[in-house]
């Protein structure tokens, strides 16, 4: 017993080590960022922490939703390079590889579409509305909240189309949700990127498990309702779920279960390493059985489908929509319980810090 007892002191002050090295390591690749920006880049990229923007999102292009910050199509080589270290301290590798792949494929929806002009298929007024979207890989916008150099609560948003990132700092505790990752198109069918998936997991496992399902299962898993046009705890929408429906974890047999685990680790696993193994940690101790998973739409991929991972903890959302019969457009997203924007971190400084 006493063996045990020290074996779980020791692993709990490596894991407080190792996350006041993450957090040491986002303070220092922001400030090596912020370090290659002139007065006037610095002014327009910090803000204030009690800025509404802060808590605000939204996945939609910058013609339709102009943002905070400083753009990223703005950004000197140098700042390019400092803010590629930011990411990496963010991410594991795949969801930095993740982000960059999804801003490329905005540069490929506008291709697709001028090449749809040249042919004919897309009208002069529709691709003067296209156009005005403002669908650009440089279309990425940065805001740091507060200042990391100074001080012990600060923030970072990196949004546009299909992008959502949002850090909150709070001494050695850090938080990353909401995450919103999106792609249009979802498998790239044209140009030399033809056959680009940047969220090819997140289609691929959630397919896998539907299909392992049986027909009791899947009666009790996929709902008749029409598929959501949207996630639905998008911007303007609850940011939480209060109703479960689905199949549960405990109904699942061993095989069923390891392939969710896969699907869910494919979200969680986009953070670093640190932050991805505390949440799998939170999700190993409360385990499968309150995991509920439910299926709107195909069973078939390129026709509309959509998932929900719900449990008290955590939701994923995914949708795959697009035109027509034509799902080639996908939408997804990470939320922790009571911690959007940093909320439970916040909530605890500030009971901890009643100054």
């Amino acid at each position: 017993m006493k063996k045990l007892i020290t074996l779980l002191v020791f692993l709990l002050v490596v894991g407080l080590n190792l996350k006041a090295q993450t957090v040491e390591k986002l303070v220092s690749s922001t400030q090596g960022f912020l370090s290659t920006l002139d007065t006037e880049q610095k002014n327009l990229v910090m803000l204030s922490m009690e800025d509404s923007a802060r808590t605000k999102w939204t996945n939609l292009p910058l013609g339709l939703a102009p943002r905070a910050g400083l753009r990223y199509g703005d950004f000197s080589e140098a700042s390019k390079i400092e803010f590629h270290k930011m990411l990496s301290a963010v991410f594991s590798s795949q969801g930095y590889l993740k982000t960059f792949s999804i801003m490329q494929v905005d540069d490929i929806l506008h291709e697709i579409f001028e090449i749809k002009y040249e042919k004919g298929e897309v009208p002069e007024n529709a691709i003067k509305m296209i156009r005005g979207l403002n669908w650009d890989y440089g279309n990425y916008y940065a805001a740091i909240w507060g200042d990391p150099e100074k001080d012990d609560v600060w923030g970072f948003k990196f949004e546009g189309h299909h992008i959502s990132i949002n850090l909150t700092v709070t001494g050695d505790e850090y938080s990353l949700t909401p995450l919103f990752f999106g792609s249009d198109p979802a498998v790239v069918e044209v140009t030399q990127y033809a056959g680009l998936r940047p969220l090819s997991k997140e289609e691929d496992y959630g397919f896998w498990f539907v299909n392992l399902l049986d027909d009791s299962q899947k009666a009790k898993a996929i709902f008749e309702d029409e598929v959501p046009g949207d996630i639905i705890t998008s911007p303007g929408r609850p940011q939480w779920l209060s109703e479960y429906r689905g199949i549960k974890g405990s109904e699942l047999n061993d095989e069923q279960q390891k392939v969710l685990h896969y699907l869910i680790e494919e979200y969680i696993g986009n953070l670093e390493t640190q932050k991805a193994d505390e949440y799998m940690a939170i999700l190993h101790e409360r385990g499968l059985d309150q995991v509920y998973f439910s299926w709107i739409g195909s069973l078939e991929p390129m026709k509309a489908h959509y998932y929900l991972i719900h449990s008290p903890d955590f939701i994923i959302e995914y949708d795959n929509v697009g035109f027509l019969d034509n799902a080639n457009h996908i939408h997804s997203i990470l939320r922790k319980n009571n911690n959007d924007f940093g909320e439970d971190i916040l909530r605890k400084h500030r009971m901890e810090h009643e100054h």
